[in-house]
């Protein structure tokens, strides 16, 4: 079976927009930049998303020997690894590791609330977890109240805010989910959301209104293609009857 997982936002672009709505759009963006130091978006989670049944049934069924870990596949993985580690000296290493490092310049975060809202920012892989949280103290409709970041599976709290994303292993880009830092029962209404603050919750599709320039037709409607011209029908030219040599009448 498969599941529609595209975002609202997402399919609402390929509509015509409004050119004045277009120009609002820019400046409400444009303006959010300026406030907040970085270009933010804002989206719902769709709820229609894929369950892991339904993507494991996409999945062609295999004989069950086909996963298993054999010796060979044990010995043969041992034996690569120790031919790497003997081939690459440490500077080698290092040197491809800064190679890789300096290919990635962008690391895009989401934070996403409790209430399926989330909030994605660009980052450089050299800043820190910490440049993260200024951020989420600018955008929450809360920020008098402590709170905390976790990866999960597992649900495991990030700590050590000083780590750069490259180092965290947030690059290209990462999910991390936001919680109140309060005792069970004392959140109150601040549990409920909503979680950012209404200016940054008008942003919500904005980004994908002014990816669509006026004018352009729609993703429903195919566009509209000239017929080819008719070719007339050509006839053979009549060839001329030619009596040959050695017919004699």
């Amino acid at each position: 079976m498969r599941v529609d997982s595209t975002p609202a936002s997402k399919r609402q672009r390929f509509r015509a927009v409004d050119p004045m709505e277009l120009e609002s759009a820019k400046a409400k963006l444009a303006a959010a930049k300026e406030k907040f130091g970085r270009e933010i978006r804002v989206f719902e989670i769709s709820t229609a998303s894929s369950t892991p049944s339904d993507v494991s049934s996409t999945v062609s069924d295999e004989p069950e020997d086909f996963y298993e870990f054999t010796p060979e596949d044990y010995y043969r993985l041992l034996a690569t690894k120790k031919e790497d580690k003997h081939l690459k000296t440490k500077k080698l290493r290092e040197a491809e590791q800064a190679a890789r490092r300096a290919r990635i310049t962008k690391a895009v975060l989401r934070v996403r609330f409790p209430d399926n809202y989330t909030l994605e920012a660009t980052f450089h892989p050299s800043e820190t977890i910490q440049s993260l949280l200024d951020l989420l103290m600018k955008v929450i409709a809360h920020p008098e109240l402590p709170f905390y970041l976790y990866t999960t599976p597992p649900k495991k709290q990030i700590k050590d805010v000083s780590q750069d994303f490259y180092s965290a292993g947030f690059i290209p880009g990462a999910i991390v989910y936001f919680s109140y830092d309060l005792p069970k029962g004392d959140d109150g209404a601040a549990a409920l959301g909503p979680y950012l603050q209404e200016e940054v919750m008008s942003l919500q599709g904005l980004d994908s209104m002014i990816e669509m320039e006026p004018g352009e037709p729609s993703r429903d409607e195919p566009p509209k293609t000239n017929p080819p011209a008719s070719v007339p029908d050509q006839k053979p030219a009549d060839k001329k009857k030619i009596k040959p040599k050695w017919l004699k009448l």
